[in-house]
């Protein structure tokens, strides 16, 4: 069995068995959590449950005024972060034919051009966004392992993508297979990892909603 023959086989196959167990786990565990986190009663004039957990899931999608200034740059190169790796998962041709394969559902694929630039945007904005880390003071006293190895799993499969499509560096087969195993990585680090926070955040932010609207405060 080749390296490529590996990753594209058993290494694939145990990587999603183990990302589809895991987030199916954590999701469960997050919807099995109680709800009413608050024991007194409401105030009067509360918002809903459901509208107070739509607001604080909207809200938290831009810093208070305050924090603008201060966090605009984690904002806005987050966005560009997860724009971009959206476009690249979602949006590459061959991307899309491995997900119609997968689960049968197709969709139009951008230009391949295009991807590789915005691929190419997506790794400028990792390496931006751990620059700004280790320099902030704050960021860096916060950051745990797992914010490191959550990063260097986001950052290898965008490089190897782009250097198996440029191919640069070796064999198209074996800059292939190792972009599979990276994504192999990937999806097994992802259900237990800060990685999870692209589908967590709902709930997270959901919660804070609940909470501050039973209590009357603004978010």
């Amino acid at each position: 069995m080749t390296l490529l023959e590996f990753a594209r086989g058993p290494a694939l196959q145990v990587a999603m068995i183990v990302f589809v167990l895991g987030a199916t786990w954590r999701f469960f565990g997050a919807l099995l959590l109680p709800w009413r986190l608050v024991p007194a009663q409401p105030r009067a004039g509360a918002p809903s449950p459901v509208a107070a957990a739509l607001k604080g899931i909207v809200v938290k999608m831009w810093p208070h005024k305050p924090f603008q200034k201060a966090g605009m740059f984690t904002f806005m190169n987050g966005y560009i972060l997860h724009i971009g790796l959206a476009i690249v998962v979602f949006l590459f041709a061959p991307h899309v034919l491995f997900i119609k394969g997968l689960t049968g559902l197709s969709w139009p694929a951008l230009p391949s051009n295009l991807v590789y630039t915005i691929g190419v945007v997506t790794i400028a904005s990792l390496v931006a966004g751990l620059v700004h880390r280790l320099r902030s003071p704050v960021l860096r006293l916060i950051s745990r392992t797992d914010d490191y190895i959550s990063w260097l799993l986001t950052f290898l499969p965008v490089l190897t993508g782009l250097l198996a499509a440029a191919h640069l560096g070796a064999r198209y087969e074996t800059l292939l297979a190792l972009h599979i195993l990276s994504i192999c990585a990937f999806l097994v680090w992802f259900p237990f990892g800060k990685l999870m926070h692209a589908f967590m955040f709902v709930f997270s932010r959901a919660m804070t909603g609940v909470r501050m609207g039973q209590r009357g405060a603004e978010l």
